[in-house]
């Protein structure tokens, strides 16, 4: 069960975002704090707490807060992105995890490693990382370390095509999980009930699980049928502003 969010609200340089895709267009910035405030609003339904951070005009995807640490129950890892423009995101989220975490309970990724969270998919006390662009061998070693110190473990998953792991793979708990293309077959999850999100609405396999209700992301009806008749209940949020800057629900919350 999750007790807390942190989110950070969407500075005006988001329309300067880091894209693969940039024939969606530019981010509304306007439209992009209106989504982002429907998506504060899903958190809060599902029982969290959510600190919500200035937003910060020094880096224009600074929204995707998931990127600067992976928040354990036992310790906070503190990443060290990948992206060079994504740097200095770290510094302005630690203050607010020293609230929660004691600093005996806080460990650094550091150069030459890199790491971000949208690399890493916690499934109880195991966490895939997926070896990316933006996430290294070095990072992942160090990530491995940190988590096997506090009693936890830690696998490397080798991507092919997509940005990040969760972009493709995403845990729903009771041992589902929804999975889009390299990952509808990887070996690396053949012990998990594997649900393959429709052709077309790829994205949607970023949907997010929290404490017993599942985000998807507005727009995509098929995987919203499809988590449905799992069991679980069901929350839409418009999220189209930040897909054009390659984010989606999961890389917009630290929750822990």
């Amino acid at each position: 069960m999750f007790r807390y969010a942190i989110v950070r609200t969407p500075c005006r340089k988001i329309t300067e975002g880091i894209t693969s895709a940039p024939e969606l267009g530019i981010p509304d910035y306007d439209k992009a704090l209106r989504q982002h405030e429907e998506y504060i609003a899903a958190l809060r339904t599902c029982g969290l707490a959510v600190t919500v951070l200035p937003a910060d005009e020094d880096f224009p995807d600074s929204c995707f807060v998931e990127d600067t640490s992976v928040l354990t129950g036992s310790c906070a890892i503190i990443t060290n992105p990948g992206a060079p423009s994504r740097k200095g995101e770290t510094e302005s989220v630690i203050g607010e995890i020293r609230k929660f975490y004691s600093d005996d309970k806080i460990a650094f990724i550091k150069d030459p490693g890199t790491l971000e969270g949208g690399d890493v998919m916690m499934v109880g006390s195991h966490f895939y990382v997926g070896r990316s662009a933006r996430t290294n061998a070095e990072g992942i070693r160090q990530f491995i370390g940190i988590l096997e110190s506090f009693g936890m473990t830690g696998s490397e998953v080798a991507l092919n095509k997509v940005l990040h792991i969760k972009t493709g793979i995403n845990y729903l708990e009771n041992n589902n999980m929804l999975v889009s293309g390299e990952f509808t077959d990887k070996p690396d999850f053949s012990a998990y009930i594997r649900h393959s999100i429709p052709e077309g609405e790829s994205y949607a396999a970023n949907c997010l699980w929290i404490n017993g209700t599942v985000i998807v992301p507005k727009g995509y009806p098929q995987t919203e049928r499809l988590v449905k008749s799992l069991g679980y209940k069901v929350i839409t949020v418009d999220t189209s502003e930040f897909r054009k800057i390659d984010g989606g629900l999961s890389c917009l919350s630290l929750r822990f």
